[in-house]
């Protein structure tokens, strides 16, 4: 069987060659940056953006990736603040509606029928029913570019977390309770989701002290 029986392969600049393009499913799931934002004239925006993650640790850094010079990038670019709001599998739905492109003066908070509650450090405010919300400061905005140096209509947005928000339930014992957030990630294809369950759960440490050292003598052995 030769490499070409075994895997689809092909050039993206040059078409996938499938359906739907895979590039999204296989990068996933993925959480969801659910980013609520203020105009300078306080216009509310809240959108959410499949292409989002935490970057640093210390301080603690998250972003998000924009297709297209959106009104959450524009508001951001000026106001330099956003909050992050993390969207749960009762909230999925509400989540859904933001995500319809409408104009700048339609509120989407009214549009979802999403309770807000005012920051504390930002403008910007937060999805009330949220069980996590992050107010962040903008820190980077990068235009991606590709391999050869040509600007993309995408850009990269980066803030810091300047001020967190967990409900008293999920951090009760004293370490956050992923699960009990139920969190919904985007998945492949046009419409998939998944949320985070107990019986998809398992622990792996990260090897240290005797087992490190029989993991290093076992690759000397072999070597």
């Amino acid at each position: 069987m030769t490499e070409s029986d075994q895997f689809h392969s092909y050039v993206p600049a040059e078409g996938h060659g499938l359906k739907h393009d895979p590039f999204n499913a296989i990068v996933g799931p993925r959480p969801i940056g659910w980013i609520s934002t203020l105009s300078p004239d306080g216009a509310p925006n809240l959108a959410p953006y499949s292409f989002f993650n935490a970057f640093n640790y210390t301080p603690p850094i998250i972003g998000f990736s924009s297709t297209g010079w959106k009104d959450t990038v524009a508001n951001i670019e000026k106001t330099g603040e956003f909050v992050w709001n993390l969207v749960t599998r009762t909230l999925a739905e509400r989540m859904n509606i933001t995500s319809a492109v409408v104009p700048p003066d339609v509120s989407e908070f009214a549009l979802g029928h999403i309770r807000s509650t005012p920051s504390d450090i930002v403008r910007p405010t937060r999805v009330a029913d949220s069980p996590v919300q992050f107010e962040c400061r903008l820190t980077q905005m990068v235009q991606l570019k590709d391999a050869d140096g040509r600007a993309l209509e995408t850009w990269m947005t980066f803030g810091e977390v300047v001020k967190a928000h967990i409900r008293a339930d999920l951090v009760a014992s004293g370490v956050y309770d992923t699960v009990a957030a139920r969190p919904v990630l985007r998945a492949g294809g046009p419409a998939d989701y998944y949320e985070i369950r107990t019986d998809s759960l398992f622990q792996m440490r990260r090897p240290q002290g005797d087992e490190l050292t029989k993991l290093l003598d076992g690759h000397h052995v072999t070597d």
